[in-house]
């Protein structure tokens, strides 16, 4: 029943949700309001929980020398796939597509709707950078933005609605003194999306070649007015994607 095929859906769901937020940036002014500085803030997929241990431990690249993830900084993973039974469809439809050159024709059976839930992580380590962070991002959310993605020749342009649930913003200062300031803003995100199952394609039907065949008598009694009188036999042979040699065989009317 089951076999290997993979259209990379979620994959591709996943690459259009993080390209959302990779042009984000962060402005540092002086006392007079000019830019001395502007970071772009990085991102990357990875849970939660990696990135504060990252950030609460330092990493060796040596014995001497020890460093410290940079901040400001973006994460994002997938945090649970649920189906959707209020978009659920029929069964039995389907889609299709003709390759380019005419000779394949590709099909697939209705998609499977899921609701796949996502997270978006903003560390850095002072509250304006976190502020400006989450300006950037929540007004092009009311409370949804639709991306568009090509899943395959088929479903070549999908509209996938990813919704935005809500946000908490944590601040640790608890600790020393010498303890690094980490606050934390956490999206949380919706994205309504489908699943596609495998995708068939067969040969279109290029040539056919029809040889009509009969007794001579047959031919004669066939009444030109269109009384089916005569038996006539067909044999068809088809080139593509239906078997060769198919034979028919009925009344046949001649004028």
């Amino acid at each position: 029943m089951f076999y290997h095929f993979y259209n990379e859906s979620i994959r591709k769901l996943i690459i259009g949700f993080g390209s959302l937020f990779n042009d984000i940036n962060v402005e540092r002014k002086d006392s007079d309001g000019n830019i001395k500085e502007s970071i772009r803030v990085p991102i990357s997929y990875g849970p939660k929980e990696k990135f504060l241990r990252r950030i609460q431990e330092s990493s060796s690249i040596s014995d001497a020398i020890h460093t410290q993830i940079t901040l400001p900084r973006l994460g994002f993973d997938i945090t649970g796939i649920q189906y959707d039974p209020s978009r659920k469809g029929n069964k039995l439809r389907k889609r299709t597509a003709v390759s380019t050159d005419g000779l394949e024709k590709s099909r697939n059976y209705a998609e499977v709707p899921y609701i796949i839930s996502l997270g978006l992580y903003a560390f850095s380590r002072n509250q304006n950078d976190n502020l400006q962070i989450i300006e950037q991002i929540l007004p092009y959310f009311s409370p949804e933005f639709i991306v568009t993605m090509k899943v395959n020749d088929i479903n070549n342009k999908v509209d996938v609605p990813i919704i935005l649930n809500g946000v908490n913003t944590v601040e640790e200062y608890e600790g020393e003194f010498d303890t690094r300031r980490n606050l934390t803003s956490t999206f949380e995100f919706s994205a309504k999306t489908f699943i596609y199952g495998p995708v068939k394609t067969s040969k279109m039907v290029t040539q056919s070649d029809i040889n009509i065949f009969g007794t001579e008598e047959a031919f004669a009694a066939a009444d030109i007015t269109g009384t089916p009188d005569a038996q006539i036999g067909i044999t068809g042979g088809f080139s593509g994607g239906y078997s060769a040699g198919a034979q028919i065989y009925g009344d046949y009317y001649y004028e």
